[in-house]
């Protein structure tokens, strides 16, 4: 690995190297993503060796591939692609999207199918070659940049709500495509909501069987809450690490009851962060299951305690606001700014991603192995369903 590394900076330099042509031969050396298959960005390498590849990389001041820009493509579509798709689509698309020549979003939830994401009602029916896609999504973040987007849609509304759902890549540049920003708590319009009229999408773009959209939608959402709730960080990282930062810096504002809260937090970001490590460990065997829920709920709670945390800890200088401007960021720059920014937006953690109450029933049936909830609908076709 480290012989490759050194071939590509010999290759190409990259104080003299354009980045967009670095990065495309970082990923034609294989050293994108080294678990991925050769050709396709990687090795076939064991996936533990991707730290060692992008610390060499960072330390000869190669340029990265802005992953908060394209955590959509990197987290979820690109997973699933491999996972589901044709050759022909993993050839297509691996690359631009690692590259962010391509940012992706997702087309999934819907106003009447959110945390029941089965229940969605975005009708997508075959014409020829083609698939004709028609409803509204929302909570869509990224649409405003995104090229590509992932996308779930009914095909078969005579079966039951989990049967007839079949998964589509759909091009937003298409004709009837329309993105509406969401403003949002803090102000920025990071999410969407998305129009479909009569969106054209070629049968190639299909990934799988048609009405089997549930079941690579699980590929993505476990991808998605491992991205969300599973990232390496050093220890003492990410938001507990601003916060014991904040309290350093304010010996003055400290109290036994918030330096026992602070310790308590600590403990269990530090919990969290090595069950990561083990997960992280597991994925090098196959793919997510649903301990990434358990990751992404506890993240979702801490990050809401800690954020919490620190505005009490700054006391009337957390209740500052650097800016309301609406505008619609190409990325969530969740450390980058002031405390009730961070406060704000670790509000919308226990809801992307799949909400904390969603989690807990998956957590509860898949991990823990207790009974189901009851559920009426199983059965049903979704036609009959009451909306």
């Amino acid at each position: 690995m480290r012989d490759r590394v050194t071939a590509l900076l010999s290759a190409h330099d990259p104080a003299k190297t354009e980045r967009l042509g670095f990065l495309r031969a970082r990923f034609d050396a294989g050293l994108a993503w080294v678990h991925f298959p050769v050709g396709l960005g990687g090795l076939g390498a064991p996936r533990d060796a991707q730290q060692e590849v992008d610390r060499a990389l960072a330390e000869a001041g190669a340029p990265d591939n802005s992953p908060r820009r394209i955590g959509i493509g990197l987290g979820m579509a690109a997973p699933t692609i491999l996972a589901h798709g044709t050759d022909e689509q993993r050839l297509r698309f691996l690359r631009p999207l690692w590259t962010g020549e391509e940012v992706w979003c997702q087309l999934f939830s819907e106003p009447g199918a959110g945390s029941d994401l089965a229940a969605l009602g975005t009708r997508a029916r075959r014409d020829g070659d083609d698939w004709v896609v028609t409803g509204q999504k929302v909570w869509t973040s990224s649409a405003h940049n995104a090229r590509w987007a992932i996308l779930l849609a009914r095909t078969d509304p005579d079966v039951p709500k989990h049967a007839g759902i079949t998964y589509f890549l759909c091009d937003m540049t298409a004709p009837g495509v329309e993105v509406r920003p969401l403003r949002q708590i803090t102000g920025e319009a990071e999410f969407n909501e998305v129009f479909l009229t009569g969106v054209r999408v070629p049968d190639a773009h299909r990934v799988g069987e048609v009405g089997a959209g549930w079941r690579i939608a699980q590929t993505t959402l476990m991808n998605e809450r491992v991205a969300i709730g599973g990232r390496p960080v050093p220890r003492e990282g990410g938001m507990v690490g601003v916060v014991a930062d904040t309290w350093r810096a304010h010996p003055d504002r400290r109290t036994a009851e918030l330096h026992d809260r602070l310790l308590g937090l600590w403990v269990e970001s530090e919990a969290l962060r090595l069950a990561g490590i083990r997960l992280r460990q597991q994925l090098a065997a196959g793919s997510p299951g649903p301990e990434g829920s358990a990751m992404k709920l506890g993240f979702a709670r801490l990050s809401q305690a800690l954020s919490g945390l620190e505005v009490e800890l700054l006391a009337e200088d957390g209740l500052r606001y650097d800016d309301w401007t609406a505008h619609r960021p190409a990325a969530v720059d969740f450390t980058g700014r002031e405390a009730g920014y961070r406060y704000l937006r670790a509000k919308g953690n226990s809801i992307e991603g799949g909400t904390s109450e969603v989690l807990r029933n998956i957590i509860a049936e898949r991990v823990l192995g207790l009974p189901a909830e009851p559920r009426s609908d199983k059965d049903v076709p979704w036609k009959d369903l009451p909306r």
